[in-house]
């Protein structure tokens, strides 16, 4: 070999191992008690009465939570949409970690992969991995919407998020993951106790504030997987089926402006077009203005023109 050629690495592979069993097991648990939290919560409903109290723990937890994971696990660590101050970078990692969606480094590491091999073989959780057919999309909405999360593969974190492996900060939150999960159920009860003054509205509060909020933040995020990749509209150019569905543009704090998302992945605003509301795009914007955040990729009539659909 010539003295001035450089060596080419051979790429890390996609996948590092498998999850143990114990640990495989634990995922099932977390995935699946909210989805039964969210089944009984109608007739819970009827028999416990649901409190306004209540639904004001949950809506708080619910934003911070939700929001954790789209402006902080997507757009800041996945996508680098603006740089954080160390203060917001690690409040944003706690927020995320408390979606109980996986510890940040995994899951940066699985949408990474996404967006590597979007709705091709590779990638994690597309719905048209298994044909067109109307039993094959089934299949694949079901794997695309959480089929895919009881899968025993480990995305390889030193392929895909090396950065963050490198972050002493984020490494300490996210061995801290089980802390933050026993957090995110517990801390509406000590509220909901506090406020009512009573055991019963502590449980009240980790019913409906905790597990069924994280059950319903799950399927929110899911949605966007499976949903977002199926149906809505394209105006934007992308090499894969992501599209636009706006009954979740609120629930998904904006994250439901995927056309967008995969045309232009590292934009910190998803929803650009007339009327689409983008929550966490207005939470970066104050973010910015405080100061706690800096070079915000915000979409401009340039950068939109190069990924228009009909140009």
């Amino acid at each position: 070999m010539p003295a001035t050629e450089t060596p080419v690495r051979p790429a890390k592979p996609i996948i590092s191992g498998t999850t143990s069993l114990p640990e495989h097991v634990t995922v099932k648990v977390f995935v699946l008690l909210p989805v039964v939290a969210l089944a009984v919560a109608v007739p819970f409903a009827w028999g416990w009465g649901l409190s306004w109290l209540d639904i004001g723990i949950g809506v708080f937890f619910f934003a911070l939570t939700g929001l954790g994971v789209t402006a902080g696990f997507h757009r800041y660590f996945t996508h680098g949409s603006f740089k954080a101050k160390r203060p917001l970078r690690i409040a944003l990692a706690v927020a995320g970690n408390m979606a109980a969606q996986g510890p940040v480094i995994m899951w940066v590491a699985d949408h990474r992969r996404h967006h590597a091999f979007s709705d091709r073989v590779g990638d994690p959780h597309s719905p048209w991995l298994f044909g067109t057919s109307p039993a094959a999309l089934a299949k694949g909405f079901w794997h695309a919407h959480m089929g895919w999360l009881f899968e025993r593969e480990v995305t390889n974190a030193e392929r895909f998020a090396p950065d963050l492996l490198a972050d002493r900060d984020l490494r300490i939150v996210d061995k801290l993951f089980p802390l933050w999960v026993a957090v995110t159920f517990l801390l509406p009860g000590v509220v909901g106790g506090l406020i009512t003054w009573s055991v019963w509205g502590g449980v009240t509060a980790v019913f409906w504030a905790g597990i069924v909020r994280v059950g319903l933040l799950h399927h929110v995020t899911w949605s966007v997987n499976s949903i977002c990749h199926m149906i809505g509209e394209r105006p934007f150019a992308s090499r894969d089926k992501a599209a636009n569905f706006w009954p979740l543009a609120i629930l998904s704090f904006g994250e439901s402006w995927h056309n967008l998302h995969h045309a232009d992945p590292t934009c910190a605003r998803h929803g650009v077009l007339r009327g689409q509301l983008d929550i966490s795009a207005r939470l970066i914007w104050i973010f910015e203005k405080f100061g706690w955040a800096t070079q915000v990729r915000w979409p401009t009539p340039t950068r939109l023109s190069r990924i228009t659909a009909d140009r």
